[in-house]
């Protein structure tokens, strides 16, 4: 009886706190501070074929519906969605045996304003990675500045054409959402022949870009801590062996529910930190090299650059999930209007002004150009950021790798790893803790901020943004486009095609040239 009594009361308290939690997040959620940021764009995919739109929400916590909570006394525990830019959380596994690719009940969500929306839309071409856009202006002057305006435009009409591959008329002529999924929009192209195909090849691409993510922020984080130290006897790879060991407990993680507890405060610092850039560069107009930007390219390292560019804009992965989550969906596409030509005159603004200031000494990561009385102030917010950003696309790489090996029923290369009682196997430990050590690894062996972020957006960014978009929309609506659609998306698509693979060569090459000076030293 007592036994049953400290259940009960257990039960209650854990309701109570749960809700309190909920009630608290969900006020932030209604007036706009979605746990977004950066690339870590961010965030993306989580799930194999199935249904991700709940895995690619929108806010920190949605609360239940109100009559769920009349009807019962049921525990809440926040329902915590992954962002593709790194810092906002994935959803809690309430059982193992669905994992945490469950479907999720999308009935008793609070919609999005458009505001709120373009608050996750911001956060997630507004990251981290704008760091490195002053030195993609290095390589490319004023094709560079150009590049960046083309790389916004070009975005926000793939993101429109990808909304509308969600939609199909029905019998009435209504047009009605059939899909819900960048996922399902793949394999709706591949079909009849190859269902599951496109969706394979999405989750492949989100997977090779979360797992790049990660990198890059051990990267990022040893050359902040190198320049920010230079007289300290410590390398950069020894920093960076630092930074994954304080990563390696993100191998035990069972959730992301504490950690997306600081995702605001990251994306706040981060706009802080550029403030203080720009004002930094501000006060040395006088000192501005205008004659150093000119109309030319560096052949060889620009199209990098035109990797970082894209990189920093990719954000089309989740967009299906926020405009099914809007109150009215038709604002979607003012909304991306306004979130692209913001973020196109920001990062034009913090790009030139952050290479006139310095010129060609202008470095891969900018920080660390800054005067070394504030730099390693700035460098280790920064640092921090990063640190707080990598479980995020880290947890969620590593349940799309568990699900698809380990827990995808007849499919799975392997037994579940995890045991009845939920607790995780060996087996599944060490895929987790070889994920930690890979990132590292490759940290240490290509640790170029640059080119990584290239070859990534290059890769996996080019493609998501622009090729996949403009051939769906071509393969699934090409019967009701008309004329200048169809050359715009052939357009796209041709244009994007020669940008990623000249970006992905290039940074490939610079990749095999820095690992064989590495392995050489």
């Amino acid at each position: 009886m007592a036994t049953l009594l400290r259940s009960k009361l257990s039960n209650v308290a854990t309701t109570v706190s749960n809700k309190s939690q909920a009630k608290v997040s969900g006020m932030f959620a209604r007036m706009g501070f979605q746990a977004a940021t950066d690339e870590e764009a961010v965030g993306f995919a989580h799930c194999d074929d199935l249904d991700m739109e709940h895995r690619q929400g929108l806010q920190m916590d949605i609360l239940k519906s109100e009559g769920g909570e009349e009807g019962g006394e049921s525990p809440l525990e926040g329902d915590i969605h992954y962002q593709r830019d790194g810092t906002g959380p994935l959803p809690p596994s309430a059982s193992k045996e669905g994992g945490v690719c469950s479907e999720l009940s999308g009935q008793g969500k609070p919609k999005i304003t458009a505001w709120e929306a373009g608050w996750n839309v911001t956060n997630a071409i507004q990251g981290m990675f704008v760091l490195g856009l002053p030195y993609a202006i290095l390589h490319g002057g004023y094709l560079g500045l150009f590049l960046i305006i083309f790389a916004a435009v070009v975005c926000c009409y793939t993101g429109k054409i990808l909304i509308a591959c969600l939609y199909e008329e029905n019998e009435d002529g209504e047009i009605v959402r059939v899909r819900d999924s960048y996922v399902d929009i793949a394999n709706a192209c591949c079909a009849p022949r190859f269902p599951t195909l496109g969706g394979r090849i999405v989750n492949v691409a989100q997977i090779i870009e979360l797992v790049m993510t990660c990198i890059l922020y051990v990267v990022v984080s040893g050359n902040l801590m190198y320049n920010s130290f230079p007289n300290l006897p410590v390398s950069q790879k020894s920093w960076s062996i630092i930074a994954t060991a304080v990563l390696l407990p993100c191998a035990f993680l069972k959730n992301l529910k504490a950690v997306s507890k600081f995702s605001l405060l990251c994306t706040l610092a981060h706009f802080v930190i550029n403030i203080l850039v720009i004002a930094y560069c501000l006060s040395r107009a006088r000192d501005w090299a205008w004659d150093k930007v000119k109309f030319y390219i560096d052949v060889k390292k620009f199209p990098i650059s035109i990797g970082i560019i894209v990189f920093s804009y990719t954000s089309q992965i989740f967009l299906p999930s926020l405009e099914g989550n809007m109150q009215n969906p038709k604002e979607f596409h003012c909304m991306m209007n306004w979130t692209h030509i913001a973020a196109c005159i920001l990062k034009g603004l913090f790009a030139l002004v952050a290479y006139l200031t310095w010129a060609d000494d202008t470095k891969e990561v900018i920080t660390d150009n800054l005067p070394s009385t504030i730099r390693a102030v700035v460098n280790i917010f920064l640092v921090a950021k990063a640190l707080l950003s990598y479980p995020l696309p880290f947890f969620a790489a590593v349940e799309v790798l568990e699900r698809s090996l380990f827990q995808d029923g007849n499919r799975a290369f392997f037994p579940n790893c995890y045991g009845g009682d939920g607790r995780l196997k060996s087996w599944g430990l060490t895929l987790r803790c070889a994920l930690v050590v890979f990132t590292l690894l490759m940290a240490i062996y290509v640790p170029h901020f640059a080119l990584l972020m290239g070859l990534t957006g290059s890769l996996t960014g080019a493609g998501l943004c622009f090729l996949l978009p403009s051939l769906f929309h071509l393969k699934l609506l090409w019967r009701k486009l008309l004329w200048h659609h169809v050359f715009f998306d052939v357009a796209i698509f041709v244009i994007g095609g020669i940008c990623s693979v000249s970006g992905f060569i290039h940074s490939l090459e610079g990749l095999i040239e820095a690992f064989r000076t590495n392995a050489e030293d």
